[in-house]
């Protein structure tokens, strides 16, 4: 003799987790959104167009010069320059390699990074306008 199972006697348990129609492991249509990219690349650009705007504002002599970055100097037999100056052309070439991997912050955190790469747009400014570095922008570091 069969024996008929019953609906009512066993409960439908539904998993924890599931889609339409009672489907396993479905992933929701809209997923989070994504971290923005960050990477060292993108930090070096900002703070170097962030003091060049700086500067640029600061002192009329620097509003036609371009900032550039460049990946890596060319060869020279006197050291490792971290920027070229280009008075004729109203350049400023700005060497991202140099500049992370040769300069030494005294505390190896975002801050500190940013404020050498700021130095070196300072100083490669200071050098264009044949001025001391500290005398472009007083009022920015007054409180340091």
């Amino acid at each position: 003799m069969m024996r008929r199972r019953s609906r009512a006697a066993r409960p439908v348990t539904r998993p924890s987790r599931h889609g339409r129609h009672g489907r396993e492991n479905r992933s929701p249509v809209v997923r989070p959104p994504l971290p923005p990219i960050d990477t060292r690349v993108e930090r070096f650009d900002v703070a170097v167009s962030t003091a060049a705007e700086f500067l640029r504002s600061a002192w009329s002599e620097l509003r036609e010069v371009s900032f550039e970055i460049g990946i890596m100097p060319p060869a020279a037999d006197d050291g490792i320059p971290r920027w070229t100056v280009l008075r004729d052309e109203k350049r400023i070439i700005l060497y991202r390699i140099p500049i992370e991997r040769l300069g030494h912050p005294h505390q190896d955190d975002d801050l500190h990074r940013r404020m050498m790469i700021e130095g070196a747009v300072f100083r490669a400014a200071a050098e264009y306008l044949d001025r001391d570095p500290w005398d472009l922008g007083p009022e920015r570091f007054r409180f340091f």
